[in-house]
């Protein structure tokens, strides 16, 4: 990695030596055209502009540097001197576009080609390439494009970087018509075709090749020694008929290029040329799904059928490596530490490897004495768990994810931890970094008693676990009598705080650095399916899985989402035929995950072949709103949010267990709550009962529940648990919805990829719009001027802006009512965001205390807008995860 700048690439794109002269210069002449001369401070602000620059790559583009300077003219109050050399930049940019141009018309451009050979550059080359692309987009102005691209042309331009120009253009006229969405995606998708199948789009042979070049796709892959060899053995000819290549214009431009920049494969060579299409990508998932099926080819289009139309997808390791020789295939781990060091040091080692094949990783560390308990057989005293914890960090730094992104891991803690107001201070940018985890994510572990304590204004004591070994396997009324047990014990390590004083601590820190995030642990275990077996210590990376761990035992979840869109007829309702199908489909490609899954280690093994859990949620919650015309912050959003996730409870739950009836149930499945009878929407009155008040909750249901619990007690359940609503916003840009259930973040803002960055806007907003006949040039700026929010603007109707808020718009507590309402019917949790638009510790705190009143059982990031304030549509929204930097993209 270079620390200086070794050359420049110029506008033509030829590289030359870098020389720093020039940055002098150009400043030189800035100065002076202001009348001004400071060599000195010309100097010092060359230096400034040096140190800006990326130097990674030890290579700087031109328009890079020169943007560089602006920024540091202005940042140092150069102002006017800036504005000169503005308008430097942009009568030499004209004047370049007046001679390109020129040179166009004379025929005095030319491309070069892959072969070294030249040819004339002729616009009509490229508008016959814009007319073949977007065929049948109505709202493109290919003049507009065609005159962008001419005006960014260069002599000797290689023909690969016309068509990078063509799509440049397309891509920045996104926030006008989502057209140039389409336009932007078909491009991409040219160009795949080019190099996979040395043709083009929209051209009468691409189905054939498409199909027929499957076969050699997966030999060239096994010789790759990329994919699983027993693929092979499949009817290639088979899949490749079922391949339907017009289901690539399913994706939309970011979706597409994601798939392209991280997930299809390519070769090993030095330019690492992509030979796997979006098609083959589905396939290729599907067939490492139906290794283990009887009717392998069946299942395996049966899987790749809704895959393909986007209806349901797996999480990002099931796509990555789905039919690849390492099948990881498994999105989350759990595991719990316990208080000793061989067993400290045997999780580092568990986590390294769970790390490195992808997994996203939740560890308890609730069972470590605290600071200054003793430690037999030394005599010494301990540093407490905060040392453990700062290793378990540079674990996440020092072994990434199969080389794809860093380690993905998050610490829990119980509150009555002695050790837990360091916990809570882990992520802060102040004090001793040693004491610092800044790379992986933590949680609180909260029981109810210490919410009751707030509620009554009464003290809370702090336990070093050593001294009250029990604690942490017990949850609803049994901890409450032990832990008040332990309060008239005068232990030596006890120590109180008022519980206010405590709670204001955790909603600061999370205000200020976004952790821990809170999870509740009593309804997390009174609910759980699996009482008989165990206990929940934690829960994941995401906040979404809820399963027992133990020192023998690391929980493993398999997750996939349905794409709630797909689902809603055109009349406005939910299809519950096709719901009931494609879960079924579903709920059959998870668990054989666990049976075609790679185990990086026994623990793992031994919890997934034992529980067989697996996790199906929903993304796309938003979009179907906006199919029915229903306002997020609306009641009808809420009973939405209610039986739309009976429904999928209601098909998931039927599934496994059918899925019992052909395969058996799980191991552990006796003694279970479904062998009890116990339901999902069962355990709210447990929860009820243990802790002594009712939620606020509305326990209704819409389903008669007599098929599916006849069902259960006949053939048991295949899987432990089976529903979780992960963050998704990964594949749910893939798949170009809107992430889990929550509500759009913006109308409009701007999207960084590898790429580059780019407009998202909101094509509901723009159909509904368009129908009004408001859509034009005028009411875009207008937008752009309101960053995105329509409910400021005049000329948009009422009943528009009430469907159309932004996520800060909508009340938190309509999130919270929502999330409870589908929680009632998960046997496992959701990563629920909490945004809103305050700055008070108050508010917040009466936020997370609704959340425990109506029964959820775990919340994720929280955010707030002052945290996320963005300038018009110029940075890119604020995310559970970000593409950019994909941390736990493991659940999604």
């Amino acid at each position: 990695m270079s620390s200086t700048i070794e050359y420049i690439i110029k506008r033509t794109g030829e590289s030359v030596p870098f020389d720093k002269a020039r940055i002098f210069r150009a400043i030189e002449k800035a100065f002076l055209s202001t009348n001004a001369s400071d060599p000195l401070a010309v100097s010092e602000l060359t230096q400034a502009v040096l140190e800006r620059i990326d130097t990674s790559t030890g290579i700087a583009h031109v328009e890079d540097v020169q943007d560089t300077t602006e920024l540091v003219l202005m940042d140092n109050g150069y102002t006017s001197i800036a504005k000169s050399f503005i308008l430097y930049r942009e009568q030499h940019k004209r004047a370049r576009e007046e001679k390109i141009l020129k040179a166009i018309s004379d025929k005095q451009l030319s491309v070069t080609h892959s072969d070294g050979t030249t040819s004339v550059y002729n616009p009509h080359d490229t508008k016959s390439v814009l007319n073949k692309i977007g065929i049948n987009l109505n709202h493109i102005d290919p003049h507009l494009l065609l005159d962008t691209v001419n005006r960014n042309v260069y002599p000797r331009i290689p023909a690969c970087e016309v068509e990078i120009l063509i799509l440049n253009a397309a891509r920045d006229n996104i926030e006008r018509h989502y057209d140039y969405d389409t336009l932007s995606a078909r491009i991409c998708l040219n160009q795949l075709y080019d190099q996979c199948l040395g043709t083009g789009f929209n051209t009468p042979d691409l189905e054939g090749l498409y199909q027929s070049k499957f076969t050699q796709y997966i030999e060239t892959g096994i010789a790759e020694t990329m994919l699983d060899p027993r693929l092979a053995d499949f009817d290639l000819e088979t899949l490749g008929a079922a391949i339907v290549s017009q289901n690539d214009t399913l994706f939309q431009y970011l979706g597409i290029q994601i798939l392209s920049d991280r997930y299809l494969l390519r070769n090993r060579s030095k330019d690492k040329f992509i030979y796997e299409l979006p098609q083959w990508f589905w396939m290729r998932v599907a067939m490492g799904l139906s290794l283990q099926e009887t009717d392998r080819e069946a299942r395996a289009i049966e899987f790749y059928t809704v895959l393909s139309n986007m209806e349901l997808v797996s999480s990002t390791p099931t796509l990555f490596n789905s039919g690849t020789r390492h099948s990881q295939m498994s999105s989350c781990y759990l595991n719990t530490v316990d208080d000793s060091l061989t067993h400290i040091f045997k999780v580092y080692s568990d986590n390294a490897q769970l790390s490195k094949w992808a997994g996203g990783i939740g560890t308890d560390w609730s069972n470590i004495r605290a600071t200054g308990s003793d430690i037999q057989g030394t005599n010494g005293e301990s540093q407490g768990v905060i040392p453990f914890i700062k290793i378990f960090n540079d674990i996440a730094l020092a072994v990434n994810q199969g080389g794809k992104r860093k380690g993905a891991m998050c610490a829990y803690m119980e509150v009555w931890h002695a050790d837990f107001e360091q916990f809570l201070e882990l992520k802060k940018n102040t004090g001793d970094e040693r004491r610092r985890a800044h790379d992986i994510n933590t949680a609180s572990w909260i029981p109810d008693l210490f919410m009751k304590r707030l509620q009554n204004n009464e003290p809370w004591t702090f336990f070093c676990p050593s001294e009250v070994p029990d604690l942490h396997d017990l949850y609803g009324q049994a901890f409450e009598q032990r832990y008040c047990e332990y309060e008239t014990q005068n232990l030596s390590s006890a120590r109180q705080i008022s519980a206010g004083d405590l709670w204001r601590k955790i909603i600061t820190m999370l205000y200020e650095t976004g952790h821990p995030w809170i999870t509740f642990k009593d309804p997390i275990n009174v609910r759980s399916p699996q009482d008989h077996v165990g206990v929940v210590h934690s829960s994941n990376l995401c906040t979404e899985i809820t399963l027992n761990t133990s020192i023998d035992e690391t929980a493993v979840c398999n997750l996939a989402s349905l794409n709630l869109s797909k689902f809603i007829t055109k009349s406005g309702e939910l299809d519950h035929k096709k719901l009931r199908s494609i879960i079924k489909i579903g709920i059959r490609m998870l668990d054989n995950v666990i049976d075609n899954n790679y185990y990086p280690t026994e623990e793992a093994k031994t919890a997934n072949l034992c529980h067989r859990a697996i996790g199906l949620g929903m993304m796309g919650y938003q979009d179907a709103l906006y199919q029915l015309n229903i306002a997020f912050d609306s009641q009808a959003a809420v009973e939405f949010a209610d039986q739309s996730m009976e429904s999928i409870a209601y098909y998931a739950i039927l599934s496994s267990s059918m899925l019992a009836k052909e395969r058996g149930h799980y191991s552990s499945y006796s003694g279970s709550k479904w062998d009890r009878n116990i339901f999902p929407q069962d355990t709210l009155a447990l929860l009820e009962a243990e802790r002594g008040e009712p939620l606020s909750l509305n326990p209704s249901s819409q389903l008669d529940w007599s098929e599916v619990r006849n069902h259960v007690q006949a053939y048991g359940m295949r899987n432990s648990n089976v529903m979780a609503i992960a963050p998704t916003a990964t594949i749910a840009n893939i798949t170009g919805v809107y992430p889990c259930t929550e509500p759009a973040y913006k109308n409009m803002y701007m999207k960084e990829n590898l790429s580059g960055s780019f407009v998202i806007i909101n094509q509901y907003l723009i159909n509904r719009l368009q129908a009004l006949g408001l859509w034009n040039t005028g009411l875009l700026n207008t937008l752009k001027l309101h960053n995105g929010s329509i409910q400021s603007i005049d000329e948009i109707p009422s009943e528009i802006k009430a469907v159309f808020k932004e996520v800060f718009e909508v009340d938190t507590h309509w999130l919270i009512e929502a999330a409870a309402r589908r929680g009632k019917w998960i046997d496992q949790s959701a990563s629920t965001n909490i945004f809103t638009a305050t700055t008070s510790g108050r508010v917040l705190g009466d936020i997370y205390q609704k959340a425990w009143k109506m029964g959820l059982k775990t919340t994720y990031y929280l955010r707030t807008l002052a945290a996320s304030q963005v300038e018009k549509s110029g940075v890119e929204a604020v995310e559970a995860c970000s593409i950019t930097d994909p941390s736990c993209e493991v659940c999604q």
